[in-house]
């Protein structure tokens, strides 16, 4: 397979995506398809949500400084222990979740490659590559975390101080707040942008050697290292344009859906509003009844909508993921040949 630029690449993947989704179109497929993308390609990202605290005004007596302890926020130890294992669960069913998702992942990768709309063979012919691979995730990531706690341990402590000091009467000292703020935004664009490389490295790069090669993942950096190091310039457009060609696909689809969404929208408020009038001046079975009629319509309401959302993410997300299979399979044969030939002249594995 020639190696095409990034932008000459753009064309060639919505083509592939067209024919991947409309040839033969049956809606149950296509909406298999959109599922499996929007749930492995919908995008990554999280919040950072830092605990914090307020303190009634009014007095300005010299009250000691809170004490963070489980009893002043009335905590038993039967709550702690609840919490905790609230904690555990919700990590466990999140690892499940992850892993499920990254089988999924794998498998989009197979039927994109073999050209098969099927989901299953993927999901079995990468069984033990997608397992190595949740956990090389997982291990980037914790590392990818302790690396951010390591970085934002200073301005966590100056920003304790700084909120300690004015709740033990002192004025707030916003030079000093000023003064920890204001490094964290380029820092945060920093902490983003080595996300959004090291996804790329991940998903784009290394997931191709590791499915078609099953080699390890030392083995698939040094690969994907040797030829970004060859074609630096290259690489780079790659990732600017994986990156703004989404948000543009996004933004496109929002702006074609605006009025249909304002309109689908006013279709179930009208007749919520007037049943909720309805319940309002009932009683007995036909209260009930509304009640129902009102949960029925909420219901085929959130069934649109996340219908809708499922048709417009897949699409971008397929898309997305064949410009990526078609720039690195212009630089890695093994994924190239696949790509490259026929229709009829691609073989998926045997399972």
């Amino acid at each position: 397979m020639h190696a095409f630029s990034a932008a000459d690449l753009i064309s060639p993947a919505i083509k592939r995506t067209k024919w991947f989704l409309f040839d033969q179109f049956r809606l149950t497929t296509y909406l298999k398809l959109c599922l499996v993308a929007a749930l492995t390609e919908g995008g990554f990202g999280g919040n950072f949500n830092v605990p914090g605290g307020s303190h009634a005004g009014g007095t300005t007596s010299h009250s000691s400084p809170t004490v963070f302890a489980p009893h002043n926020f009335g905590f038993s130890p039967f709550a702690i222990a609840l919490i905790a294992a609230i904690g555990i669960l919700f990590i466990g069913v999140s690892l499940v979740l992850f892993y499920l998702v990254t089988r999924l992942r794998f498998a989009l990768f197979y039927s994109l490659v073999y050209r098969t709309r099927a989901i299953r063979p993927g999901w079995r012919a990468y069984e033990s590559q997608s397992w190595r691979f949740f956990l090389l995730n997982i291990a980037v990531g914790l590392v990818f975390l302790c690396t951010i706690a390591v970085v934002a341990i200073p301005f966590l402590l100056g920003f304790y101080r700084v909120f300690m000091s004015s709740q033990a009467g002192e004025p707030f000292n916003w030079p000093s707040f000023l003064a920890l703020l204001l490094p964290l935004i380029p820092l945060f664009i920093a902490i983003v942008l080595a996300g959004i490389v090291l996804h790329f490295i991940l998903q784009d790069l290394m997931l191709p050697h590791i499915a078609l090669e099953n080699v390890s993942a030392g083995e698939a950096w040094r690969q994907v290292r040797a030829r970004i190091t060859s074609e630096k310039g290259g690489f780079a457009l790659f990732a600017l344009l994986r990156v703004v060609l989404p948000i543009a696909a996004w933004i496109l689809a929002m702006l074609v859906l605006l009025i249909p969404a304002i309109l689908l929208v006013l279709l179930f408020v009208v007749p919520v509003a007037g049943l909720a009038v309805l319940v309002g001046s009932s009683a007995g079975m036909a209260k009930a009844l509304f009640i129902l009629l009102i949960a029925a319509v909420v219901v085929v309401g959130i069934a649109i909508f996340v219908t809708l959302g499922i048709s417009v993410t897949g699409p971008i997300g397929i898309g997305s993921r064949n410009y990526a299979l078609l720039f690195y399979g212009g630089r890695y044969r093994a994924l190239g040949d696949l790509i490259d030939p026929p229709l009829t002249q691609v073989a998926a594995p045997s399972q």
